[in-house]
């Protein structure tokens, strides 16, 4: 309500100021007509557009995050650098890695050395029991001349179930030094996982476009680090009201205004996405965009999207006069200049959309003449 009292005093001001005191006007009245071109002020069907703002994302980024909490030792890039696919961009510190991997190679040299041994007790089990076997089966033919007495042969029995206990005794050595070498073989792997965790590379090639980490700083798990968009592919996530949505699907063709490139594109809707936010109460609508130098994430753009049609007048923007927050127009009525104050609206090239103050068919005076006043008295050039 302020704003539309400020403008009627504005307005009022200016129609003052073009108006003419009595002493004026005899003066004025000697003045020769002006000559000036008029068109009628004609109606017509323009798409009706919605405008709504975003921001240009690539279509491939990666945040790039620690997987272990260590402390940053170098960060090796900075934001706006090119990077290539595996260029190491982050190193942590893995000390810690690093004696989890001494402590893992040692264990598994000892239970290498420790499966030498057991397969040396084996092959020892081995020629005891091929030994008392032997001698069994001579005691045994002994035993049945009754050559032997009942001990020696219990003797030489007995040998045979020591033998074959202590190859079986060799045998469950061996696996369980088997089993340690799968463990210390698992425990190294972790290790060197754990140790290629501490370098972070880039996933692609691409642009880093933020940096939120410096040395000395805690990588915690997942906390983003850098971000890297992969370059040649972007695309303006723009902001549009809930109570739109029915009226933008994927695939309409909308203008964008990139307004740092000074550029202006045609597009289509790539994907809706339907989740509202519930604070703003709107959606993101993406919009991909075709190859343009110098374009890049977090550029600001408007876009431009037709949700119908409306009757509206649209005059040429030569037409239209401008002092502060007022616009106002020249009509031709009776051979007399006579200005009004006006309410625009969109501008579609050279032309200015007219909401109020103007009425269809009226003669609008267009292009304006230097010097024109209120009241002038004019010549209608043909």
């Amino acid at each position: 309500m302020r704003y539309q009292v400020l403008i009627s005093i504005v307005g009022a001001a200016l129609l003052a100021s073009c108006g003419h005191s009595p002493e004026a006007t005899k003066a004025e009245s000697a003045k020769p007509a002006v000559s000036v071109r008029v068109e009628p002020a004609a109606a017509s069907e323009v798409p009706s557009l919605y405008e709504a703002s975003g921001t240009v994302r690539a279509r491939t980024s990666a945040q790039i995050s620690s997987r272990v909490m260590a402390s940053v030792r170098e960060v090796r890039v900075a934001v706006g650098d090119r990077v290539r696919e595996g260029q190491v961009l982050i190193v942590l510190d893995a000390r810690d890695a690093d004696v989890r991997k001494r402590v893992a190679d040692a264990a598994h040299e000892e239970a290498q050395s420790a499966a030498a041994e057991a397969e040396q007790a084996i092959t020892s089990a081995k020629a005891n029991l091929d030994l008392a076997e032997s001698t069994y089966s001579r005691m045994k033919d002994l035993f049945d001349k009754t050559s032997i007495s009942r001990q020696e042969f219990d003797e030489a029995t007995a040998r045979v179930k020591m033998a074959r206990a202590g190859l079986a005794m060799a045998q469950s050595r061996r696996a369980q030094v088997t089993s340690k070498i799968a463990q210390a073989d698992q425990e190294k792997r972790g290790a060197e996982i754990l140790q290629g965790y501490s370098t972070l590379t880039a996933p692609f090639a691409g642009v880093v476009t933020e940096k939120n980490v410096d040395p000395g700083n805690i990588a915690v798990p997942g906390a983003p680090l850098l971000t890297v968009e992969r370059g040649g592919g972007f695309r303006l996530e723009a902001n549009v009201e809930e109570s739109m949505m029915r009226d933008i699907r994927a695939g309409q063709k909308v203008h964008v205004n990139l307004d740092t490139l000074n550029r202006e594109i045609e597009s289509r809707v790539s994907e809706v996405v339907p989740a509202v936010d519930p604070i703003s109460r709107s959606v993101v609508v993406k919009i991909d965009l075709p190859n343009v130098p110098e374009l890049h994430g977090g550029i600001f753009g408007r876009a431009q999207f037709e949700t119908g049609s409306k009757h509206t007048l649209f005059v040429p923007s030569q037409a239209v006069g401008e002092r502060g927050q007022v616009q106002w127009v020249f009509v031709a009525e009776n051979g007399i200049a006579h200005s009004r104050i006006v309410t625009t609206g969109q501008r579609r090239g050279d032309r200015v959309e007219i909401l109020s103050g103007l009425n269809e068919g009226e003669k609008l005076i267009a292009p304006v003449p230097p010097g024109l006043t209120d009241g002038d008295r004019i010549e209608v050039k043909l």
